[in-house]
């Protein structure tokens, strides 16, 4: 994006519009949420605005969002499992990942120094421009365009950690249980996949030292992983 008029930016933008499914009323919302702080520092004369004001206010939304869906659909869990739940979703490992799904690096807007150190890779660049993203749809659309924008871009990042693999994880109990014991090899392998393409069940074993342990089913490949883990931790004993 090495045109920066805002005719040449409206005109780049349409192509993360049509990404994530939102057409903004005003385009500006997005300019802005894109503009990282060394790039607003550089164009001042052209009044860049950076997207940190946004991150704060995408941030908040995106906390409230996912907290008030762990509480409504998901009245079996404690205080401390929700709280991790909603931990695991809005940590920088998963904003980035769903920034990097929606390819927003190639959308930002960096100051020279930023860009020729590799800021368009930067963990923090890429987690902050993605809360901005929410901040400057919510100021745009409203709470529930952000809430769809949220839900459809981190479904199986929300439904991961609700369904407790974030603070449950069995693959790394299992993994750390028999490293306990010495040298012994764990090893996952994928079975069969049944069902069609929408709503496929996979369904994978895992070996210990070559002897199957457990055999899981689940709507992912590491729902079914998980699943396995689970059966040979109590298949074991550990």
């Amino acid at each position: 994006m090495k045109n920066y008029s805002r005719e040449n930016l409206i005109d780049k933008i349409a192509g993360l519009e049509k990404r994530i499914n939102y057409q903004f009323k005003n385009k500006d919302n997005l300019i802005c949420a894109l503009t990282h702080s060394s790039f607003a520092n550089e164009n001042k004369h052209n009044n860049f605005v950076s997207n940190e004001r946004l991150e704060f206010l995408g941030d908040a939304v995106l906390n409230v969002i996912i907290s008030e869906k762990i509480f409504t659909q998901y009245s079996d869990l404690t205080e401390g499992e929700m709280t991790k739940a909603r931990s695991a979703i809005v940590c920088e490992t998963s904003l980035v990942n769903c920034a990097n799904e929606i390819g927003i690096s190639q959308y930002l807007l960096l100051g020279k120094g930023e860009e020729l150190t590799g800021g368009r890779q930067r963990h923090s660049i890429l987690a902050d421009a993605f809360e901005a993203v929410i901040g400057a749809i919510y100021i745009d659309g409203g709470f529930e365009s952000a809430r769809k924008f949220i839900e459809d871009t981190m479904s199986s990042i929300i439904e991961d950690a609700i369904k407790g693999y974030s603070f449950q994880d069995y693959k790394t109990q299992l993994q750390e249980k028999v490293q306990s014991r010495g040298n012994d090899k764990i090893t996952y392998e994928l079975i069969e996949e049944k069902g069609p393409d929408h709503d496929k069940t996979f369904i994978t074993q895992v070996k210990i030292n070559d002897k199957v342990m457990g055999i899981g089913k689940g709507k992912t490949k590491k729902e079914a992983e998980q699943h396995a883990a689970f059966l040979a931790l109590e298949k074991t004993g550990f």
